[in-house]
C-alpha cells in the first residue's frame, strides 16, 4: 500500500499530530477492506470559519460542521477526494463526548472516508450503520470505540 496516496494539509489551525504515517496506511486499509482503491485524498485541517466558508458556497448551508467530503472520482474509478476537517469542532465534540481530541479526530477522518467508501447517515438507519462502522475501525486502530453515547 502506498500512503503517498493520502496527504495531510493544513490551512489556519496548526495542531500536534503524531503517528502520520501509520495513520496513512491505515486509512487505506480502512479503504481496502470496505472494497475501495484510492487513488488520492487530500485531509485539509481547517478552522470553523474556513470550513463555514466552504459549506456556505459549496453547499449553500450556514451552519457549522466537522466534516466536509467531496469525492471526485466516477463510480467505481479509485477514490480521489478532499475532505476539510475543522479542528475547531473537533476539539468541541471531544469536549462534549468526553473522548479524547485525538479519538474524536480519528472518528471523524474515518467517518469522511466511509463516506467515500459508500456509506450514508441521512436516515436513522443509516446513521446507525455509520456509527457502527466508524466504531469498528476506531477500535481496531485505537483499541477503544471511545464511544460518544
Amino acid at each position: 500500500m502506498n500512503s503517498s496516496a493520502i496527504h495531510f494539509h493544513y490551512t489556519d489551525q496548526r495542531f500536534h499530530f503524531t503517528k502520520r504515517t501509520e495513520l496513512k496506511a491505515f486509512l487505506l486499509k480502512l479503504a481496502k477492506a470496505e472494497g475501495q482503491k484510492v487513488g488520492g485524498i487530500n485531509y485539509i485541517f481547517c478552522s470553523d470559519a474556513y470550513l463555514l466558508e466552504i459549506n456556505q458556497q459549496h453547499l449553500n448551508h450556514d451552519t457549522y460542521t466537522d466534516i466536509i467530503t467531496f469525492p471526485y472520482n466516477a463510480p467505481g474509478a479509485p477514490i480521489e477526494s478532499d475532505i476539510y476537517i475543522s479542528i475547531d469542532r473537533v476539539r468541541e465534540n471531544a469536549q462534549n463526548f468526553a473522548v479524547p481530541f485525538a479519538a474524536e479526530l480519528y472518528r471523524v477522518m474515518f467517518h469522511g472516508l466511509l463516506h467515500l467508501c459508500g456509506y450514508k447517515d441521512k436516515s436513522k438507519v443509516e446513521q446507525a450503520k455509520m456509527r457502527e462502522r466508524e466504531d469498528y475501525w476506531l477500535k481496531r486502530y485505537t483499541g477503544s470505540t471511545w464511544n460518544k453515547g
